[in-house]
């Protein structure tokens, strides 16, 4: 149950922000959408990040998108892996892949299941969600793939989805 009721499209009303939110989404207001119009500075603010997140950006989608997907497992942000999940297997990434994600707080993850390149993105993803920093092997390891605005890119990503997550699980945000 979500901890404040969303706010419907009535309420919401044609602004310009709801315009560029909708624009954004595809013609729809996500729940997430609906709790964000409560601070119409914060959901403004929020449209333009995430939108520079989702399509600006010049890191692979799949990596992108398979750290939005360990940031949702690790915090417990089904909303979040809901989302992405689909993404993940649409920008290249395997069903069986994004199963082992989703159980890998039960399951560790087996490093044969993935590049270099995607095994760093996890690693990256997992210490900065769980300890923030990040050690220099796993950079390295970036590095060798990634060029610096890339490397910048993925620990954007991580970051704004990590506050993501915790808005999401905050509020209660349900799935649509």
């Amino acid at each position: 149950m979500p901890r404040l009721p969303y706010i419907t499209d009535e309420q919401a009303g044609e602004t310009p922000l709801v315009t560029a939110i909708r624009q954004r989404r595809g013609g729809g207001l996500l729940n997430l959408d609906r709790q964000l119009l409560y601070s119409p500075a914060l959901a403004n603010g929020w449209n333009a990040l995430f939108g520079a997140l989702r399509r600006e950006l010049t890191v692979d989608p799949k990596l992108r998108e398979l750290a939005m997907c360990v940031v949702a497992i690790l915090n417990k942000a089904d909303y979040e892996f809901i989302h992405h999940a689909p993404e993940f297997v649409a920008a290249g990434g395997l069903e069986q892949q994004i199963e082992a994600v989703q159980r890998m707080e039960a399951v560790p993850l087996e490093a044969s299941m993935f590049s270099e390149v995607e095994n760093a993105t996890i690693a990256l993803t997992m210490q900065m969600t769980r300890e923030v920093q990040v050690d220099g092997a796993t950079f390295a390891t970036l590095r060798k793939h990634l060029d610096a605005a890339q490397v910048v890119e993925l620990v954007g990503v991580v970051a704004a989805y990590n506050m993501a997550s915790r808005f999401i699980v905050a509020l209660g945000i349900e799935p649509e």
